[in-house]
């Protein structure tokens, strides 16, 4: 049983999802609220497996709740799916950085809902890792080639701050598949170029993930990126 927690400011909203995912068998609604700090504190109580979080709320918005709630280690277990409208792509790559699993859009199919909640939980990305580059190429900064093509023998480098002492965390084999990742190949599809078995490349995908403190595949892309490892264009 999944238990999901839905968060937004729009009663009316925050009623409708619950009821409609509360319709599956596999989904249990265990809470909802009404503000980003109120869904911090309900999590810290709850402890949902997922939390569908709107993103303009009063007190504190769904980014800086979405930040709190996966930066403490106290939530591992717990995943945020932001809830968005197609003209909130930058506030949807904002929460994507602060931790969130995936986003879907308010006005998507009932059924939809449903199964980003199931995928989200699963660790996967809601989106394609195809997709999710794309929208992320349009609002990150993204370091100048020049700059970025530094350090770490011949070919992609990386560049000074956070995502570049993330990245030298790891192996030289775990660059050259967060390098893929962040090109949007699936788990198949880096076991198919490096020769080696689907389950070895999850393998190097989850520790890549552990390492950088990432709750799921979008956030390694966005290193990929904000590292100076992959860049436009490559």
């Amino acid at each position: 049983m999944i238990s999901v927690l839905v968060v937004d400011d729009q009663a009316l909203i925050r009623q409708a999802v619950a009821d409609i995912i509360s319709l599956d068998p596999d989904i249990e609604v265990v809470g909802t609220a009404g503000d980003g700090e109120d869904a911090v504190d309900r999590v810290a109580s709850l402890h949902p497996d997922v939390v569908l979080m709107d993103v303009r709320m009063p007190v504190l918005d769904g980014i800086g709740a979405t930040r709190q709630i996966c930066a403490d280690p106290a939530n591992a277990g717990t995943r945020v799916l932001i809830l968005t409208t197609f003209e909130e792509d930058g506030y949807v790559v904002s929460a994507l950085r602060a931790g969130a699993g995936g986003f879907i859009g308010k006005g998507a199919e009932p059924e939809d809902i449903v199964r980003a909640v199931k995928a989200v939980h699963a660790g996967d990305s809601l989106f394609s890792p195809a997709a999710t580059r794309a929208l992320i190429t349009r609002y990150i900064d993204v370091p100048d080639a020049s700059e970025a093509r530094t350090a770490h023998g011949a070919g992609p480098g990386t560049v000074s701050g956070e995502p570049a002492r993330m990245l030298d965390r790891l192996t030289e084999r775990e660059r050259e598949v967060l390098l893929r990742v962040g090109r949007g190949l699936s788990n198949q599809e880096i076991a198919e170029e490096f020769v080696i078995s689907p389950h070895t490349a999850k393998t190097h995908v989850n520790r890549i993930m552990t390492k950088v403190g990432a709750h799921d595949r979008a956030q390694p892309v966005i290193l990929a990126y904000e590292s100076g490892l992959l860049v436009p264009g490559d």
